[in-house]
């Protein structure tokens, strides 16, 4: 498989190579706290054949900060991906059955670990069965399991130190991605005890504004939406309620721009419930 496959693909190209011995596909489905709609519960009774779950809120995570699915280390990352039967010289397709919504996040999670090819689903499940792919509804089996390995890539990843230091100086962008209302701080935040409002000098895309439909737009779209936040002269940072949006522009950049974005894995939970730190209100 190439080294330059982009990192967006269609449903098409999935049905043409999913058979590919090298091809796994990753089931990323995830909902909002309070959802009557469970991620690992949907994949076992509907997925892509052959696909994992990748439970990034439950397992695969940091188990010891109360902050929601922060990123592992390195070594719990490999352990957890070697346990879904994934090498290293895989080419990995993350989706979700939202269209686009959580699959992002662990696209992510794959780059910052350093893993090589790691390409969305642009469309997700829904993409899928619109063009008559195959959905397995029989219960999983057990990946045989593999020896991965994970390596670190601290350019796409920040946290909150390095960020209220860049914030201090002015010398990062920081992009947030919740709704405007969110970010203008004219309402109330959905986590208990967050303040509302956003980072000092920040800039708002929100998220959905880079999709239509499930898919993404297309790249003059996602071209023109990007330059009125993305910084030339700056490193770029995204940020949105939990770490899960903010990959969703982080991705789009890289897809349409080449332009790596690093993720603030906290987010406006960390930031917002730090009373400590500075904020900003419209």
């Amino acid at each position: 498989m190439s080294q330059n496959i982009d990192v967006i693909v269609n449903a098409e190209w999935l049905k043409a190579h999913f058979s590919a011995p090298n091809v796994k596909t990753v089931d990323a489905s995830w909902f909002m706290p309070g959802s009557q709609r469970n991620g690992a519960q949907e994949w076992k009774t509907k997925r892509i054949p052959g696909a994992v779950y990748f439970d990034f809120d439950g397992e695969i995570k940091d188990q010891t900060t109360s902050l929601p699915h922060m990123l592992p280390s390195t070594d719990v990352f490999a352990e957890n991906v070697s346990k879904l039967g994934i090498s290293n010289s895989d080419t990995v397709v993350v989706y979700d059955s939202a269209g686009i919504f959580s699959s992002p996040r662990v696209w992510w999670m794959f780059k910052v670990m350093g893993h090589q090819n790691v390409v969305l689903l642009d469309g997700g499940l829904p993409a899928w069965e619109s063009i008559g792919g195959d959905i397995d509804n029989t219960p999983p089996v057990q990946p045989q399991m593999t020896e991965y390995t994970a390596c670190f890539q601290p350019e796409r990843y920040i946290d909150r130190d390095a960020l209220l230091a860049g914030i201090t100086t002015n010398s990062l962008n920081v992009i947030d991605v919740r709704p405007f209302d969110r970010f203008s701080g004219g309402v109330a935040e959905p986590r208990e005890g967050v303040r509302s409002g956003h980072m000092p000098n920040a800039v708002n895309l929100p998220f959905p504004s880079v999709m239509q439909e499930g898919f993404f737009k297309s790249s003059q779209e996602l071209s023109q939406l990007l330059a009125t936040v993305v910084s030339d002269a700056l490193p770029n940072v995204t940020s949105c309620g939990s770490g899960v949006t903010a990959c969703t522009v982080a991705l789009a950049s890289e897809h349409t721009i080449g332009k790596v974005i690093a993720v603030y894995d906290g987010s406006w939970t960390e930031w917002g419930g730090d009373h400590r730190l500075p904020i900003e209100v419209l």
